[in-house]
């Protein structure tokens, strides 16, 4: 066992952080690719230092645990774009509040407005086509309005 340890060198350590980076894409979690990152970094520096097999288990292990902080960090910022956009991938519910003109009348509790280039089904109380009305709901495809 300590033979395998001794004989590992910088181009074991590259191959080692490709492998677990191929690996991530196999298996897809973002785990393998940070303990793929700290076995390639070892490798890099493995060129520069040549260090101790000793060492270079103790780097990967730090670079290994470095990366989770880091990852979590990478992630917090990138979950700021849906504060930024908040209604992304919820068309409807950015219609909520808005007043549009009936298309065509809302008979027996449904009729459609014209939003956009988008004809979209409306639910709410009987009214005549050129009304305006008020979307106070959105579930999904279908809104409901009330008068304007």
């Amino acid at each position: 066992m300590t033979d395998m340890f001794v004989s590992l060198g910088t181009w074991n350590w590259l191959i080692f952080g490709l492998i677990l980076m191929g690996l991530e894409l196999l298996a897809p979690g973002v785990f393998m690719f940070w303990l793929g990152l700290a076995a390639f970094l070892v490798g890099l520096l493995s060129f520069v230092v040549h260090p101790s097999w000793q060492t270079q288990i103790l780097m990967f292990a730090v670079f290994a645990a470095a990366a989770v902080p880091l990852w979590r960090r990478i992630a917090r910022s990138n979950s700021n774009v849906s504060k930024s956009n908040p209604f992304l991938n919820k068309r409807s519910d950015a219609l909520v509040g808005r007043v549009f003109t009936l298309e065509k009348p809302i008979v027996d509790g449904a009729g459609t407005v014209r939003i956009d280039d988008t004809i979209w089904r409306v639910a709410g109380p009987d009214a005549p086509a050129g009304s305006r009305v008020k979307i106070v709901q959105a579930d999904g495809a279908s809104l409901t309005v009330a008068a304007a």
